[in-house]
């Protein structure tokens, strides 16, 4: 359990005077969405998740970047919402993966996407990322290490935790290497797509059905309280088996919280104006402040909230 003791959620928000680590936006108080929630029904939801949540989710894929006629667009059955994207990594890693079964993953990482493959005793081949080279992922690097055994490559766009972006061809290279193995699915955690300074990119579920995108409302939207994650992917029987995953751990999400949930998506699109604003004016000051001085240097983020310097050698 390697993040959770010194998490500042358990050390205490109250005994932090200046927090350089969080990894998400501003937390958002339930007033300021004003979710009617007087005549909810506090039963069983949907095990799949609210329609209407879904659907709005399946509706973010559905862009694609114009580049080609791969992008599929999802729909409602792609998509099973999970309590925050952390219980969807750990469906799909159990889901896909036993002990001796091998994956790639990049680091450093998302602490879950190493720590959940480790316990099942994957076979794991990490994709170790270089400062000197800019954080990038090469794709030729991921071809040497798949093997005929390989059931998972496991990366995340914008990279936690450099906030560093794959172009889209990049991701299109890697989706073509897994497609060429039979045994081998691509997920891809996009937590932070939301916050790519250039624009969201395609999702990647929408670009194979042997892909599958996770993300949440945790870390764009603040509002890790609600513990609203998700998976999506077009492989229909793979996702019968994520959902029996999640009725064996939780049979269903809190109602309260998907329909706070389907209330904060249908004004996304004005709240995420304001945050991202607001992301891009702290990085003008962390920007700035790198530029001052002498001990510290990084490669500037180009998504998410988070970047990841070092002590100049």
């Amino acid at each position: 359990m390697p993040i959770e003791a010194e998490s500042p959620e358990q050390f205490g928000y109250e005994r932090i005077r200046f927090n350089l680590a969080e990894s998400s936006v501003a937390d958002t108080a339930l007033r300021d969405l004003a979710v009617p929630l007087d005549d909810l029904v506090l039963m069983y939801g949907d095990h799949m998740g609210r329609p209407g949540l879904r659907a709005a989710i399946a509706a973010t894929g559905s862009r694609g970047d114009g580049a080609g006629a791969r992008e599929d667009a999802l729909t409602a059955e792609d998509v099973l919402v999970t309590p925050g994207a952390a219980a969807a990594l750990f469906i799909i890693s159990t889901t896909l993966l036993q002990a001796g079964d091998h994956l790639i993953v990049a680091r450093p990482n998302y602490a879950t996407n190493l720590e959940t493959p480790h316990a099942i005793g994957a076979d794991i081949s990490y994709l170790d990322l270089r400062h000197e080279e800019g954080w990038a992922v090469d794709p030729d690097r991921i071809a040497a290490l798949l093997t005929p055994r390989t059931k998972l490559v496991s990366l995340t766009n914008p990279h936690n935790p450099t906030g560093q972006v794959m172009p889209t061809a990049t991701v299109r290279a890697i989706v073509d290497l897994v497609e060429a193995h039979p045994q081998a699915r691509f997920l891809m955690d996009e937590t932070y797509r939301e916050m790519t300074f250039g624009g969201p990119q395609p999702v990647t579920a929408t670009l194979s059905e042997r892909a599958i995108s996770v993300s949440s409302l945790s870390k764009a939207d603040g509002l890790p309280g609600i513990r609203i994650g998700w998976l999506a992917t077009r492989d229909r029987p793979l996702m019968e088996r994520f959902l029996s995953a999640k009725e064996q751990i939780l049979i269903t999400n809190s109602v309260v919280d998907e329909a706070i949930a389907e209330v904060a998506m249908a004004r996304r699109p004005e709240r995420l104006r304001t945050i991202l604003a607001g992301i891009q004016s702290a990085l003008g000051i962390t920007r700035s402040w790198i530029a001052a001085q002498d001990t510290f240097e990084w490669v500037e983020p180009a998504g998410g909230v988070v970047g990841f310097p070092r002590f100049r050698p």
